[in-house]
């Protein structure tokens, strides 16, 4: 029950004087003191443990064409504390339960020669800190336009860093692991090709970032509640390791644009010395509003699968032609087309998929390329490429949705912008009252390639307030939303649940585009994962392509193992099984677990994490007593131990384990497994080989009397 323990002047945790205050968190672990620099510049330090994590940092915003930034000459004209502790549930998650418990202390600022107010607001729990401007109403600072944020990280060394290149339209790159002095040497080699990216730094890098010290020590920088401002950055200062944050621009430069009263996004620092508690961490969604869907029944967790892998590995293809090189919606004639005899979302196809949906128990089937306009999509800067309703001649929209109700199965809307999202938004009530019409309950929208809207990027205030306004529209007529392209994901999905995945991160496609390192997966959970699950789609089998797409010499750099565990480990309640249905008719006894898995979960357990290395979960199935664990392997062949007191004292379960085989390796032996059964209790203690990009998946079900 939601409740406010008290505000006081002489609360016990903090300490004021006339330019500095410190703040403690509920369990004590942690430190923050705030105070003004000489000049009145605002500045903070973190303390865990009675170590310094972050060093004196400055804060403050520099506007453009002002006569003075928000960044000096300040006092304190007041502050306040007090102290929160709320148990809330989210509509579907990893746990049932999230305690939202902290100490806060808003700092209001006054710049003495302006007359401006600024509120500084900390939050203090017990795995780190969150903090935000807020910028109150007043007479003397109403609209303003930001020129940069100026927030400051200070790292206490050279620290370990799990980063990607700072980009302005993409996350889809390899993680990197090195120091923080290595950082500005490796950026360039750290860049792989994509139809959209915008570097800025040679040592900027993205959120969120996730840090080990010397000490052992792990720090994961994001931010939360990014709503109508810019996607935030982090540019490094190597010679003194000082992060300052770097927000996304407009074609004309320009930051943000504040209008009074208003805040910006919080910025976040999780502290662990134990890596598993970074991957439990939900502070990211603590720092969001409460839901504001009043009524959410209608949103449910996802299992599903697609015609999708097809085109991404080059067996089929999205377009319907081959005969126009140009096509104009409402002129162009499909009807009287050739079809190219490779489009992927034709009737028959289609209709295979739903029916290997209804056979195995998945809940819905996605279909791309359904669309007309797909022959001259991308690559033209142009606008009005999709209307977003109408088909392809050999795709029957409302057969197909009779055809798949009769079989209990869903289909999921593909909705691609190729970055024009002036006419997506023209023509979304419609696209959305479609999807309605014909039985759609979700979408997947994508935004490939640059935006076409006056030189804007993916990452700006402009496109976020796109994306928001598509989940909230999409909330309007019941519909769930997974972006892909879009930004990454700030805890937004406890305001708006429907919500229930991005993509904006390296995602499986990528293991068709030549691959993906195979310890991507152990770093996920660490860095893209803490604002948000992602729709990773995992669950490939068949990893050589070049066996049903000849063309195609790339290699997934995983073995089956690993892709069961990702279930597990990558967290979404949106989960697809994204290989063949031949390829899954091949290996029945793996694909058992696809099918076992659950999507929505009660507990979850990290039992062992190390970001690059390795990561193992348990979750617990909600409404059961039916438990997973999922573990996915690095590079090096490891030995992973856990034991099982997680289950329920007195009860016995049968487990299922799903585990690479001896010789098993991402590279030459993928395919190679093993699967055994044992009855286990609290008790149990297990040791199992996971191989290089290996792992394994085991099914815990409760023994019935």
């Amino acid at each position: 029950m939601k409740h406010l323990l008290y505000t006081a002047l002489f609360c016990f945790f903090v300490l004021q004087s006339a330019n500095s205050q410190q703040l403690k968190s509920p369990n004590g672990k942690f430190i923050m003191e705030f105070a003004l620099q000489n000049d009145g510049t605002p500045s903070y330090s973190l303390n865990y443990k009675g170590k310094t994590v972050i060093k004196t940092s400055k804060l403050g915003l520099e506007l453009k064409n002002d006569k003075k930034s928000l960044l000096n000459d300040f006092t304190i004209s007041d502050s306040k504390t007090s102290s929160f502790d709320e148990t809330w549930k989210p509509v579907w998650g990893e746990v049932e339960s999230i305690r939202n418990q902290y100490n806060e202390l808003a700092v209001t600022l006054n710049q003495k020669e302006t007359d401006r107010q600024i509120i500084i607001r900390f939050r203090l729990f017990n795995d780190g800190l969150g903090f935000r401007y807020e910028f109150p109403t007043q007479k003397n600072l109403v609209y303003f336009v930001i020129k940069e944020e100026r927030t400051q990280f200070a790292m206490t060394g050279d620290h370990t860093a799990f980063w990607i290149p700072g980009d302005y339209d993409t996350q889809e790159y390899d993680y990197t692991t090195s120091k923080l002095s290595e950082i500005r040497g490796l950026t360039e080699k750290a860049k792989t090709a994509n139809l959209s990216q915008t570097s800025f730094s040679p040592t900027g890098v993205q959120t969120s970032l996730m840090l080990k010290t010397n000490e052992g020590i792990y720090i994961n920088l994001h931010e939360a509640a990014l709503i109508n401002y810019s996607c935030m950055h982090l540019n490094l200062d190597d010679k003194n390791m000082v992060f300052e944050s770097w927000l996304t621009p407009d074609e004309k430069g320009v930051k943000g644009y504040i209008q009074a009263p208003s805040h910006s996004p919080w910025r976040t620092i999780i502290v662990s010395d134990d890596a598993r508690e970074i991957l439990a961490s939900k502070m990211t969604l603590n720092l969001n509003d409460p839901c504001k869907i009043e009524d959410t029944s209608w949103i449910k967790p996802v299992k599903y699968v697609g015609v999708w892998w097809e085109m991404i590995s080059g067996k089929s293809t999205w377009s319907y032609t081959d005969e126009f090189p140009s096509v104009q919606l409402g002129v162009t004639d499909f009807s009287k087309a050739k079809p190219n005899s490779t489009h992927g979302a034709n009737n028959a196809n289609v209709k295979k998929y739903i029916d290997f949906a209804a056979a195995n128990g998945f809940d819905a089937v996605l279909v791309e390329g359904w669309n007309e306009g797909w022959e001259d999509w991308f690559g033209h800067y142009k606008d009005y490429v999709f209307d977003f309703v109408t088909p392809y001649p050999d795709f029957d929209v409302k057969g197909l949705h009779e055809y798949a109700k009769s079989k209990g199965v869903k289909m999921i809307m593909h909705q691609e912008t190729s970055g024009g999202v002036r006419n997506y938004e023209r023509h979304m009530d419609k696209a959305y009252q479609f999807m309605k019409d014909n039985g759609y309950d979700a979408v997947k929208s994508g935004y490939v390639g640059d935006i076409i809207s006056n030189g804007n990027n993916h990452y700006n205030q402009y496109m976020i307030n796109h994306y928001q306004y598509a989940i909230e529209k999409a909330a309007e007529y019941k519909i769930m939303v997974n972006a892909h392209e879009a930004v990454r994901p700030t805890g937004i999905c406890r305001t708006y649940p429907n919500l229930i995945g991005n993509e904006a991160a390296r995602g499986t496609e990528y293991q068709a585009f030549g691959g993906s390192k195979p310890n991507h997966v152990t770093l996920l959970p660490f860095t893209r994962l803490i604002g948000g699950p992602m729709d990773y789609t995992p669950g490939i089998f068949e990893m050589d392509l070049s066996k049903f797409s000849p063309n195609n010499k790339s290699h997934v750099n995983s073995t089956i193992a690993n892709q069961l565990a990702l279930y597990v480990t990558l967290y979404s309640p949106l989960q697809m099984a994204a290989d063949f249905p031949e390829h899954y008719n091949k290996f029945p006894d793996p694909f058992q677990f696809i099918k076992d898995v659950a999507v929505d979960w009660s507990e979850s357990n990290y039992l062992e994490a190390e970001p690059g290395q390795y990561i193992t979960v348990a979750r617990k199935a909600k409404g059961t007593n039916n438990w997973f664990v999922g573990n996915v392997n690095g590079y090096e062949p490891r030995t992973s131990n856990i034991n099982f007191s997680f289950l329920e004292k007195g009860k016995k379960y049968t487990a299922t384990i799903y585990a690479d085989a001896k010789d098993a390796d991402y590279k030459t032996n993928p395919q190679a497994y093993t699967i055994r059964k044992i009855q286990v209790t609290n008790t149990t203690k297990l040791s199992q080989l996971s191989a290089p990009g290996g792992g394994y998946a085991i099914s815990i079900i409760e023994n019935k009397k």
